[in-house]
C-alpha cells in the first residue's frame, strides 16, 4: 500500500465537475450560450426542478488553510446589498425561463461563512427565492456553518424555512492546529450547535474534518475524530488539505515544513478512515461518510448518489443555478462561472446582466467522459459505450488493472477495495483533456 500511495500521490483533480475548471474552453462561452443552455435543460426537466447554490463569501476572520471565495469584514452592512442582488439575479433567471412559478427542489447556501449573515436576513433572502414559486414536496435545503458563530435563532429560522441539514466546519479541534489555520471553535460551541439543531430537528448534520493542515500530529487527529465520534454526526467529510499558495496567498501564513507530508500524512489518513468505519459509518464516495440511516448512503445504495461542485448529494437535479461571487452554474451541455469580486458581481447586476464571466460548452466526447466520470465517483464503476475514446481510456487503466486499482470485464470498468484510496488517479485515466497537458502540478492539489 505504501509503495502504491508514493506513486499514485500526484497532483489530481477532485473531479466535481468534467472538465475541471482549468480545461475550460472559456474562448468558446458567451452569455448568450450559457441562457439558451439553460432554457433547454430547464425546458425538458422542469417536472424535477430547480437545484440553487447560494453562495455567501463574507467572513469575520480569514481561516489561512481555506480554498474558497472569501471577503474578509466586519462590517454587516454589507448584508443587505448583497441580498439585494442575489434576489435580484435569481429574478433575472425567473424572466429568462418565462415562467411566473418555478419548482425550487435544492437549496444549499455555501461560503464564506452563511452564519455570518443575521437570521433575519436568511430568512428575507430564502422567503424572497421561494416568493411565488413552489417547494417540491421532498426539497433538500442545506446550509454551512461556522460552530462560533452560529446561534440557536440561526438554526431555528432556517428550520422553519425548511432546512432539515447543515455541515459545520470542524477542520480540527487542536488548540495549536487551530491556531496557525486561524480557525476557532471550542468542543463547548460545537455541542451546543449540536444538541440545539438536534432538538429542533434536523435530520443530518455532517462534519468537516481535514487531514494534512500544518502541526498536525496522528495524536491530534486521533482525539480530533474521537471526540467528532462522540457527538455522532450523521455524515463526515475527511478530506485532504490541498495546498495550492499560488492560488491562495493565506496559505502562505505557513509552510510547507509545517504541513504532514508522505509517509506522515499517510498514516493520518489511514487511521482517520479507520475511525470512521470502525465506529459504523460506510464509505460513500471520495472522503464522504454516512450512517447507514443517512439519504447520503441510501443514495449510494440505491443508485442515485450525485457528485457536483459542493462535493457528494443524494440526488440530481438536472439544472443547477448558483447565485452570488464566484457561484458555478450547471446545466449539463454547460457551465458559468460568476464574476469573483464582489464589486464587480453588484456592478453586473445593477446593468440588468447576469453576472457569469466564464463558461465552458461540452462536445459531444466531454459528454462521454463527463458520464464516465461521474459513475467512477459516485457507482465505482463505467461501463464503456463503445465511443471511439474508450481505446484510449482502456490503455491507461492497464497499469491501475496491474496495481490492482481497477478490474476490467469486456466494457464495464469497477474500482476495487485498494482502489476505492486512489479514485481521483482513476478518474485521471478517463480524463481526456487532462492527459493533453503536462502542466498539472499548480493546476491542483495532490491525489493523497
Amino acid at each position: 500500500m505504501n509503495l502504491l500511495i508514493s506513486k499514485y500521490n500526484v497532483a489530481a483533480p477532485r473531479y466535481t465537475s468534467y472538465p475541471t475548471v482549468p480545461f475550460w474552453q472559456n474562448e468558446e462561452f458567451t452569455r448568450e450560450h450559457w441562457s439558451a443552455s439553460v432554457k433547454n435543460r430547464y425546458e425538458s426537466s422542469k417536472d424535477k426542478g430547480i437545484s440553487l447554490y447560494i453562495h455567501l463569501p463574507y467572513c469575520e476572520s480569514l481561516c489561512t488553510y481555506c480554498g474558497c471565495n472569501t471577503r474578509i469584514t466586519k462590517n454587516h452592512a454589507v448584508e443587505d446589498p448583497y441580498i439585494a442582488s442575489l434576489l435580484a439575479e435569481w429574478k433575472m433567471y425567473k424572466a429568462l425561463l418565462g415562467e411566473e412559478s418555478l419548482r425550487v427542489s435544492e437549496i444549499h447556501l455555501g461560503g464564506g461563512t452563511p452564519t455570518f449573515f443575521t437570521p433575519d436576513n436568511l430568512k428575507r433572502l430564502i422567503e424572497g427565492v421561494l416568493e411565488g414559486n413552489e417547494k417540491s414536496e421532498d426539497a433538500s435545503f442545506s446550509f454551512e456553518a461556522h460552530p462560533a458563530n452560529t446561534t440557536e435563532a440561526h438554526l431555528k429560522t432556517l428550520y422553519d424555512l425548511g432546512f432539515r441539514r447543515l455541515s459545520l466546519g470542524i477542520q480540527d479541534f487542536d488548540e495549536k492546529v487551530q491556531a496557525i489555520i486561524n480557525r476557532h471553535q471550542t468542543i463547548e460551541e460545537v455541542t451546543y450547535v449540536m444538541d440545539r439543531a438536534r432538538a429542533i430537528g434536523y435530520d443530518s448534520i455532517n462534519f468537516d474534518l481535514i487531514y494534512g493542515l500544518p502541526l498536525q500530529t496522528m495524536e491530534s487527529v486521533r482525539e480530533t475524530i474521537a471526540l467528532s465520534l462522540e457527538m455522532s454526526p450523521d455524515r463526515i467529510s475527511f478530506y485532504s488539505y490541498a495546498h495550492v499558495p499560488w492560488i491562495k496567498p493565506g496559505q502562505r501564513k505557513f509552510t510547507e515544513h509545517d504541513l504532514p507530508e508522505g509517509e506522515q500524512k499517510l498514516g493520518l489518513y489511514k487511521m482517520g478512515k479507520a475511525m470512521i468505519q470502525e465506529a459504523g459509518y460506510e464509505d460513500v464516495g471520495m472522503d464522504h461518510f454516512a450512517k447507514v440511516d443517512d439519504a447520503l448512503f441510501m443514495a449510494a445504495q440505491n443508485g442515485t448518489l450525485h457528485r457536483n461542485f459542493m462535493g457528494y448529494a443524494d440526488r440530481y437535479t438536472p439544472l443547477m443555478i448558483g447565485l452570488g461571487v464566484s457561484s458555478i452554474s450547471d446545466s449539463w451541455t454547460a457551465f458559468a462561472q460568476n464574476v469573483k469580486t464582489v464589486e464587480e458581481y453588484h456592478a453586473c447586476i445593477n446593468a440588468g446582466k447576469l453576472p457569469v464571466f466564464k463558461g465552458h460548452l461540452l462536445d459531444q466526447e466531454d459528454l462521454v467522459v463527463r458520464a464516465y466520470i461521474l459513475d467512477m465517483m459516485c457507482r465505482g464503476c463505467a461501463v464503456l459505450k463503445g465511443d471511439k475514446i474508450d481505446l484510449k481510456i482502456k490503455e491507461r487503466l492497464v497499469p491501475l488493472m496491474d496495481d490492482n486499482l481497477v478490474q476490467i470485464d469486456g466494457d464495464e470498468v469497477r474500482i476495487t477495495d485498494i482502489g476505492r484510496s486512489f479514485l481521483r488517479n482513476v478518474c485521471m485515466a478517463f480524463d481526456e483533456r487532462l492527459q493533453k497537458t503536462k502542466e498539472r502540478d499548480n493546476l491542483f492539489s495532490q491525489a493523497i
